[in-house]
């Protein structure tokens, strides 16, 4: 599986962002889970607590001979606010921050240049503050089994957002 790699991003509710890039073709799988916190194996409770440091996030991997880094990035772009710090829509608290974590130098370049991009478009009035972070020494903890598929579970194709 040389072609098959990983990303993630953190864009409000993970229910929604997860379904954006479930059907994507060229995404092989997708997790919903925590990420950037500092409680090891945390619950959606203790993370709604907004006590773990996590952020709600979608893991993914992906056949880049098919779908490229930058399609994902601009799907990220594309279906959340970047300048809002810890608020997505009626969804308020740091576990739903817009964020970005690489898994390579390649990723970081790519995803710092199309923040600055998006930056310097003037799309937004006001400043994007998507951070961006190694996922080294981060690990992934996937969200209980009922998150998963959340929204293609029950039929539906897209949360409030």
């Amino acid at each position: 599986m040389e072609n098959i790699k990983k990303a993630a991003f953190g864009a409000g509710c993970f229910w929604g962002v997860e379904e954006l890039f479930r059907t994507k073709e060229g995404v092989t799988k997708t997790l919903v889970g925590y990420m950037g916190g500092e409680t090891d194996a945390p619950t959606y409770e203790q993370v709604c607590s907004k006590k773990t440091g996590h952020a709600e996030v979608v893991y993914i991997e992906y056949n880049e001979k098919i779908v490229s880094y930058e399609t994902l990035l601009n799907l990220f772009w594309e279906n959340h606010n970047p300048t809002t710090m810890n608020r997505q829509g009626p969804d308020i608290g740091s576990q739903y921050r817009s964020v970005i974590f690489y898994y390579d130098e390649n990723q970081k370049n790519i995803a710092e240049k199309s923040k600055t991009d998006l930056e310097t478009s003037a799309k937004w009035q006001t400043p994007i503050v998507t951070q961006i972070v190694d996922e080294k020494g981060l690990p992934f903890y996937k969200a209980e089994e009922y998150h998963q598929q959340y929204l293609a579970k029950r039929g539906v194709g897209s949360c409030h957002i």
